[in-house]
């Protein structure tokens, strides 16, 4: 009954995420969701709010892995947790405002999506550079002040996940290699999966509770992504990680590039809609100077249909 309501193109996809995840410890997020919405035609409110829960189980997985190996450093993780709990119930507290008060929250969600993609591309690409300009300068810095930065962090993270999705692994990794150059790289991502556990686990929760979580597609997402993580940690070694990166960088530059495009069009679409809703309140049902008008079922009628009745 339960693997009867797995949908195997979804499954499919948390399948090939999944092993990305695994070989290159990075791209669950900011894959997943732009997946769901270009290929899958999810809303992006929906696409988020999925994903969101998506993450917390797998790296929760990851996490547990990672702790048994002794690869999590908790100073780390509590460091994270004190500016993004916060900072997550505070975006959602805003998310659910725009969503019930406004009509905004897709709107706004789509365009911290479209930054957050191109963020996490540059992080992909420059993570080395980046690197060599300021790990010296980072590294000339007291303890006090380094954990007040990994706080803000924490913050812009929680805030980033929560309206996205996307942030917690390339750009959580490359600041925490900032931060802290002698720890070693198992501990850095170990530190940054445990901590994304209850980072999008408030956040997934918060989604649920506003309406924004598709039970079905998350339940095939996992079937497909636990035995993908799995399969991507089996072979990392055999593939190189570099030129995975590149790869997913110019696949998160393409689609953060047309959620930017898309974002920029809704205003131009909603002046039309604005049109109608004056003119029609005025007395008439003429949608003057539009070259169509659509009602409440999406249907598009030409304008030669309406004709004005005051």
């Amino acid at each position: 009954m339960f693997s009867g309501s797995i949908d195997p193109l979804y499954a499919i996809a948390g399948f090939l995420v999944g092993a990305l995840v695994g070989v290159t410890g990075v791209g669950g997020g900011s894959l997943m969701t732009p997946i769901l919405i270009v290929l899958f035609g999810v809303s992006p409110v929906t696409a988020v709010g999925t994903d969101l829960l998506f993450a917390a189980a797998t790296k929760t997985v990851g996490s547990l892995v990672h702790g048994f190996n002794r690869t999590i450093d908790w100073r780390v993780v509590r460091r994270l947790a004190t500016g993004s709990i916060p900072a997550t119930s505070l975006a959602l507290i805003v998310l659910s405002f725009l969503n019930t008060r406004t009509g905004g929250a897709h709107h706004i969600v789509t365009a911290v999506l479209s930054i957050a993609l191109l963020l996490t591309a540059a992080a992909l690409i420059a993570r080395n550079k980046i690197s060599r300009i300021y790990a010296q300068r980072i590294g000339n810095l007291n303890d006090r002040s380094i954990a007040r930065l990994t706080i803000a962090m924490g913050a812009m993270l929680g805030v980033l996940v929560t309206f996205s999705s996307v942030g917690a692994g390339a750009i959580g990794v490359t600041a925490l290699v900032l931060l802290y150059p002698r720890l070693s790289t198992a501990r850095i991502v170990g530190s940054d999966i445990a901590h994304a556990v209850p980072l999008t686990l408030i956040a997934g929760l918060g989604h649920g509770v506003m309406g924004s979580v598709d039970l079905h597609t998350l339940v095939s997402l996992l079937a497909g992504s636990l035995p993908g993580v799995f399969v991507g940690s089996s072979i990392s070694a055999r593939v190189p990680d570099a030129a995975l990166r590149y790869v997913l960088a110019a696949v998160l530059i393409v689609v953060g590039s047309k959620l930017a495009v898309d974002v920029s069009a809704q205003p131009t679409a909603s002046i039309g809609v604005a049109r109608v809703t004056l003119t029609s309140k005025s007395g008439c049902a003429a949608a003057v100077g539009e070259p169509h008008a659509t009602d409440a079922r999406s249907r598009t009628y030409p304008a030669s249909n309406f004709r004005p009745t005051c």
